[in-house]
C-alpha cells in the first residue's frame, strides 16, 4: 500500500481572486507539469480549438467561471488560449473510468474509480462573493468538480459510459461544476443538462433535499432522465449509446442493489461502497477503474464525508458550519491505495 493525500483548500471571495489564488498555489505544484506531459501526445486532436465559441457559451451559463480562468491565467502568466485549454473543461479527451453511486432520500454515496496518475488531490470549499452558489467537492482540471454538493443541498456525481462518437462540448468535470454552482435543485440541474453540449456520454446522479434521486443519462446526442437509487457505467434509457460489453457494470449494479438492501443507516451504506469485502470497491487502477475516493453527501444536513482508499473511517466535513463562516480545521486528507504511482499533486507520475 502506498500513501496518498488530497489537500483541502478553503476560499471565500470573487472568482477572479479565487483563480489568482489557485494560480499562486499551482506555481510550485507538480500538477501542471505532470498534466502537460500526460496531454502532450493528445493536444493536436483533443484540445480546445474554438475559444470564441466556448466563451460565448460560458458567458450565458456561468460568466463568473471565466473570471476564475482569467485569474489563473494572470497568476501563471498564461495567454488566454492556453488558460482555456488547461482549465476550460471543454473539448478534451477523457480517460475512461468506473465509478458507482448509491442514493437514499437523505444521502448519496459515491465511489470515484479512475487512474491515480490523473487524480489532482485537491478538495475544494469555495464561497463566491460575486455570483454563484457555494460548493464543496474534489476538483478535476482545477476548475471542474468530480462530485460535490452546494449550499442549497444539491448533490451531484457522474459515471462514465463511453467516449466514442464524441462531439464538441463540455467535459464531465466542468458540467459538474456548472451544475453545482448555478443550479439550486434537481429540476434546474436537469434543465441545464438538456441545454448544454456534451463532449462524451455520462450519467449524472442528482439528489437534493426533496429526497428524490435522479439519473440523467447524457450523450452528445440526447439526454434522458429516470428516477433511480443506483448508477454504475451503463445507460438504461439510452441503450443504443451503451458500450458493447456491459457485463461488469451490470454485475456491479446488481451487487450494490443486493448489498444495500441490508443496510439500515448511512454508515452501513458507506461501508458497502468503501469496504473491500462487498465487491464494489475496485483495485483495477491500471485499467483506469480503481476506486480512489469515496464521498458521501447529506443534502438536508449539509455535511459531507470523504476518504481516500478502502476500509477507512471517513473524514467528516461540516459544510453548514463552514457556510456560517467557520473554516474547517483540516488541511489534508490522507489515505492508502494498493498502487505505486502518485497523484499528479505528489510528484513525477510517469507516462
Amino acid at each position: 500500500m502506498k500513501q496518498y493525500f488530497s489537500d483541502v483548500i478553503q476560499y471565500r471571495g470573487t472568482h477572479y481572486d479565487f483563480g489568482y489564488f489557485q494560480g499562486e498555489l499551482l506555481r510550485n505544484s507538480p500538477i501542471l507539469p505532470n498534466r502537460e506531459k500526460q496531454w502532450e501526445s493528445k493536444k493536436d486532436r483533443h484540445f480546445l480549438v474554438d475559444s470564441a465559441a466556448y466563451k460565448n457559451i460560458m458567458a450565458k451559463i456561468a460568466p463568473a467561471i471565466l473570471e476564475e480562468i482569467h485569474g489563473l491565467a494572470d497568476a501563471l502568466k498564461l495567454d488566454t488560449e492556453k488558460a482555456l485549454r488547461l482549465f476550460g473543461g471543454y473539448y478534451l479527451e477523457f480517460t475512461r473510468s468506473g465509478c458507482s453511486i448509491f442514493a437514499e432520500s437523505n444521502f448519496m454515496v459515491r465511489n470515484y474509480d479512475s487512474h491515480p496518475r490523473g487524480y489532482e488531490g485537491r478538495y475544494i470549499l469555495y464561497e463566491p462573493t460575486d455570483k454563484g452558489y457555494s460548493v464543496l467537492g474534489p476538483s478535476m482540471q482545477i476548475t471542474g468538480r468530480v462530485d460535490g454538493m452546494n449550499e442549497k443541498g444539491l448533490a451531484m456525481g457522474y459515471n462514465f459510459t463511453h467516449s466514442k462518437k464524441s462531439e464538441d462540448g463540455f467535459l464531465c468535470n466542468m458540467i459538474g461544476r456548472l451544475i453545482l454552482e448555478t443550479c439550486a435543485n434537481v429540476d434546474e440541474a436537469i434543465l441545464l443538462l438538456e441545454e448544454i453540449p456534451h463532449r462524451h456520454s455520462f450519467s449524472y446522479v442528482l439528489l437534493d433535499p426533496s429526497g428524490e434521486s435522479y439519473v440523467a443519462e447524457a450523450s452528445p446526442r440526447q439526454v434522458a432522465v429516470r428516477k433511480s437509487s443506483v448508477c454504475t457505467n451503463h445507460f438504461h434509457l439510452l441503450d443504443e449509446e451503451n458500450r458493447y460489453r456491459q457485463e461488469e457494470t451490470r454485475e456491479r449494479e446488481q451487487t450494490i442493489l443486493k448489498e444495500q438492501q441490508h443496510t439500515t443507516n448511512p454508515y452501513e451504506a458507506y461501508k458497502v461502497m468503501n469496504s473491500q469485502e462487498h465487491g464494489v470497491f475496485s483495485k483495477k487502477y491500471d485499467a483506469s477503474a480503481g476506486t480512489i475516493h469515496t464521498s458521501v453527501y447529506f443534502p438536508t444536513e449539509l455535511k459531507a464525508w470523504f476518504v481516500i482508499g478502502p476500509d477507512r473511517k471517513p473524514v467528516i466535513l461540516d459544510f453548514n458550519k463552514w457556510l456560517r463562516g467557520e473554516d474547517l480545521n483540516i488541511t489534508r486528507v490522507k489515505g492508502e491505495l494498493d498502487y505505486h504511482r502518485p497523484f499528479v499533486n505528489m510528484g513525477e507520475t510517469g507516462n
